[in-house]
């Protein structure tokens, strides 16, 4: 007789697999913040020595909106549901934030911090208001017994403060250091494509603002510090990211939040698209007492606070020290001037003595971590060598506009200009120069206001002549008109009539150029308001012009339309 029992398929069956796993391994989240860490610790682990990845949600966290989602689009993880990962065994789980819920695992916890060390005063989790989360006795315990089987520490300053919150504990806690940390340390040499990914380029310095969670973030205290930002600092000589806590994410739209400083050209780095390679690529971080701007603190980026957190924060934690020790930024002060005072002053490891007290065995946090691992799963060889931690990859800000209106500081005289641009904004009124405006600018008042007008689009419906002759003819008190060509040529018509093909020029050995047709255009308008230099030519203009944004030269070479036969 047929045999109709039902067999019920599991996600992690071995008989669906084409290699089979020796050992299983789960990792447990509870946040964004936890998956990303605990999935990067699994990357110490390969699936071609016979380890199968399962991921589960410990459910709970206020913060775990968009979890789900982002654990199932990970290659190689089988996502189980949290009352099906407490009832299978397992060789080994890891976790990145600990909750004596997970005693109910049905395998050795290996439990680590998910940001930098142990900092944060949680009451809502820890049950008191002196412990650092993820030290105290409630998440670590069930019915008085220690249930992680190792406790990842990054540095021994962590031992004193577990020992005093859950000494019980302390037998089952190792020294790891941060493997967050050693892979961005490995990372390093990737910094200029890093730089190229978020605009950081021809010059300009990228400023990195950091938001940790909670009202007393960044964030919470100044919301309006990213759009000031954006607003006084030169667009050509500064290049502006913002990266947020993923819970952040998790409770607001940061998009909708950032949408005014996003139009004029912040870069919004979404929580699981690389804030480790924002780090890297900055010159400078804009802050408060989160582990990010720790961290940019420890990879010696000028760093400057514009929040504490001490509310919040273990008093006897590196977190809260950093806090009470780095730079401040006034974000009601000159944000430009206090930026440039601290690239030129500020020292970028005299933070080194308070990020050290969190950050131990540097450069060896891989080994740890993989040798500890693997003394879980025995039936699985260790690969020959240290484990290298894998680059980060190039960071994928969200898709930014470009300003299409800008107002604009020219100086200099002959054939040299000095230019400094700045976005405009609505309800702007006091303008500190002239306006330079793009065709597809929305706002009629700024086009007609303009004494530069560009179209930015090289492959245009109209051609660039005709283009050039219909806005002359619409806008007759325009100084000067330019349609893009390419990436560093363009068409340009003076108030006489005259057009001259510019080009920028590429130096022996440079990369081949960039020039904005709207940064050309300001300098034009700007040289024909200044005394012809000698060099001149009939339409006042001499044969090059070198402009200057910040430390940046860009030198154009103007060509007349040549003279037609008969």
């Amino acid at each position: 007789m047929l045999n109709r029992r039902r067999l019920r398929a599991r996600p992690d069956d071995d008989r669906w697999n084409t290699r089979p796993a020796r050992a299983r391994v789960l990792a447990v989240a509870r946040t964004l913040t936890s998956a990303t860490r605990v999935l990067d610790v699994l990357t110490l682990l390969r699936e071609l020595d016979g380890i199968g990845f399962s991921v589960t949600v410990n459910p709970g966290s206020a913060f775990a909106a968009g979890l789900d989602d982002y654990l199932r689009a990970q290659p190689g993880l089988t996502v189980l549901p949290w009352r099906d990962a407490v009832r299978r065994p397992f060789d080994l789980a890891v976790a990145c934030a600990v909750h004596a819920s997970m005693h109910r695992l049905r395998a050795p916890l290996v439990v680590l911090p998910h940001g930098a060390g142990y900092n944060r005063l949680v009451p809502e989790s820890t049950g008191d208001t002196v412990t650092s989360a993820g030290l105290s006795r409630r998440e670590l315990t069930h019915r008085g017994r220690v249930f992680p089987a190792v406790i990842g520490l990054s540095h021994r300053e962590q031992f004193e403060r577990l020992r005093a919150a859950c000494p019980e504990a302390l037998p089952r806690a190792r020294e790891v250091g941060d493997p967050c940390f050693d892979r961005m340390l490995a990372s390093l040499a990737a910094r200029d494509g890093y730089r190229a990914a978020l605009g950081a380029v021809d010059g300009r310095r990228l400023v990195v603002v950091n938001s940790t969670w909670s009202e007393h973030s960044l964030l919470g205290r100044h919301p309006g510090l990213p759009l000031r930002l954006v607003e006084q600092l030169p667009a050509d000589e500064y290049a502006v990211a913002v990266v947020l806590h993923p819970n952040v994410w998790a409770r607001h739209d940061p998009r909708a939040l950032l949408a005014a400083a996003e139009r004029r050209g912040l870069r919004l780095v979404p929580p699981d698209q690389g804030w480790q390679a924002t780090l890297i690529a900055a010159d400078c971080v804009i802050g408060d007492h989160g582990s990010v701007s720790f961290y940019g603190a420890a990879l010696e980026r000028r760093t400057l606070l514009v929040a504490t957190g001490a509310a919040e924060l273990d008093p006897r934690s590196p977190g809260y020290a950093f806090g009470q020790t780095a730079p401040a930024l006034d974000p009601d002060g000159d944000l430009l001037a206090q930026l440039e005072r601290a690239m030129a002053d500020q020292d970028p490891a005299a933070l080194r003595p308070v990020t050290d007290r969190s950050l131990g065995r540097r450069g060896e946090s891989a080994r740890l971590l993989r040798d500890l691992l693997l003394a879980h799963l025995p039936g699985i060889e260790q690969p020959p060598g240290d484990p290298r931690p894998l680059p980060y990859p190039r960071p994928v800000p969200l898709a930014a506009e470009r300003p299409t209106a800008y107002d604009v500081v020219a100086t200099g005289e002959g054939d040299t200009i000095h230019l400094r641009r700045y976005p405009v904004g609505p309800g702007h009124h006091s303008p500190r120069g002239f306006h330079a405006v793009a065709d597809e600018e929305p706002r009629l008042a700024l086009r007609h206001t303009a004494e530069v007008l560009a179209r930015t689009e090289a492959d245009a419906e109209h051609p660039a002549e005709a283009w050039l002759a219909a806005t002359a003819a619409e806008l007759p008190g325009l100084a000067v008109a330019v349609a893009a060509l390419g990436p560093a040529r363009h068409l340009v018509r003076l108030p006489t009539g005259l057009l001259l093909e510019a080009h920028a020029e590429r130096p022996w050995g440079a990369p081949d150029p960039r020039l904005d047709p709207l940064l050309l255009g300001s300098a034009v308008a700007h040289r024909l308001t200044a005394p012809a230099p000698p060099t001149a030519g009939p339409a006042g203009l001499p044969d090059r012009l070198t402009l200057h944004t910040g430390p940046h030269r860009t030198t154009v070479a103007f060509t007349p339309r040549p003279s037609r036969p008969g």
